[in-house]
């Protein structure tokens, strides 16, 4: 008998606990928030809808009955672990589809990520980026090896209390999000992102809050060209805002070793500059020129290098998106 009181009062406490750990993200999804390392036991209710009150519904988990059955428009599931899934309501054991629950699991504290592989501890699980001023932005991730099925559920993405409009990459790596934004407008407001991705019956949610003008990185330099044998001159991207007197780069050069990349730490010469144009002043006459832009105001993220491979009077100049 005291067992059995035992027993009755633990999932009494289950039931009662779980209320404030069940919350709505969307139409006919509910999420557990389930403390890490802890064994759960969760009592969901569920509803069919308020047309289907007096109809024989007969419910399904994942497009299988469930033992013992559940029956009725109203009824309650025990949710045991990460054990959630998809319910799905009928008319009769064999009638037409009514309507539908997705229960999905997200551990706490939010910081236990599995999904989603980390670039690194300053740009975290999503980079952002955009070539300019004008309000469009993409954004990207990586699934861990172990989750390349997870899928995107829901993005949210704001400014200001405005909805951000996104569009999902059609291999779900990633988004495209359009904010109207006058490029002369002063920066005052972070846009606010939020990624929910599910795995199976697990589901994260990542956050990145960030100012437009700290992911704008200037898509990489024209017009690369040399003359005199030594004067190098570039124009700006054609994507850049205008006029340039107002949105102004500036410029890393930097001289590296014949058969060097651009990305070398051990550079012939290295300088930053405010014109786009710079005379090389070397006595090797084989090396690599390499040129790449910044916001001149914000000293955001640089472009990608354009080079220049000099080999004494044959002079190859190349852009790609990783020399």
């Amino acid at each position: 008998m005291c067992a059995l009181f035992i027993m009755v009062l633990y999932a009494g406490l289950c039931y009662a606990s779980s209320q404030d750990n069940i919350e709505t993200l969307m139409d006919n999804v509910l999420v557990l928030r389930v403390p890490y390392g802890q064994s759960t036991m969760v009592y969901v209710n569920l509803s069919c809808g308020d047309a289907y009150e007096n109809q024989p519904v007969v419910w399904k988990k994942d497009g299988e009955a469930t033992e013992p059955a559940l029956q009725g428009n109203q009824v309650t599931v025990l949710v045991e672990e990460m054990n959630g899934g998809n319910y799905t309501c009928h008319l009769g054991p064999g009638g037409d589809y009514l309507n539908h629950t997705l229960i999905l699991i997200q551990v706490v504290p939010d910081n236990r990520t599995v999904i989603l592989e980390e670039g690194s501890p300053d740009m975290g699980h999503i980079h952002c980026s955009t070539p300019n001023y004008k309000g469009s932005f993409h954004c990207t991730w990586r699934r861990t090896r172990l989750r390349t099925d997870a899928s995107v559920l829901l993005v949210k993405a704001e400014r200001n209390m405005e909805n951000i409009s996104c569009e999902l990459d059609a291999d779900g790596s990633g988004i495209h999000c359009q904010n109207a934004n006058c490029p002369y407008k002063e920066d005052q407001h972070r846009i606010s992102l939020t990624i929910y991705i599910r795995s199976a019956s697990l589901l994260e949610a990542y956050a990145k809050v960030f100012y437009l003008r700290e992911i704008v990185r200037p898509e990489q330099l024209s017009n690369l060209r040399i003359s005199n044998g030594k004067m190098f001159s570039w124009s700006y991207p054609d994507s850049w805002e205008k006029p340039f007197t107002y949105f102004a780069l500036q410029f890393q050069v930097k001289v590296v070793h014949k058969g060097s990349s651009c990305g070398s730490e051990r550079p012939i010469m290295l300088n930053t500059i405010q014109e786009t144009m710079y005379e090389v002043n070397v006595k090797t006459q084989k090396y690599v020129f390499c040129v790449r832009a910044q916001d001149k105001y914000t000293n955001g993220p640089f472009s990608h290098w354009s080079s220049c491979k000099v080999n004494k009077d044959d002079v190859v100049c190349i852009t790609g998106p990783k020399l």
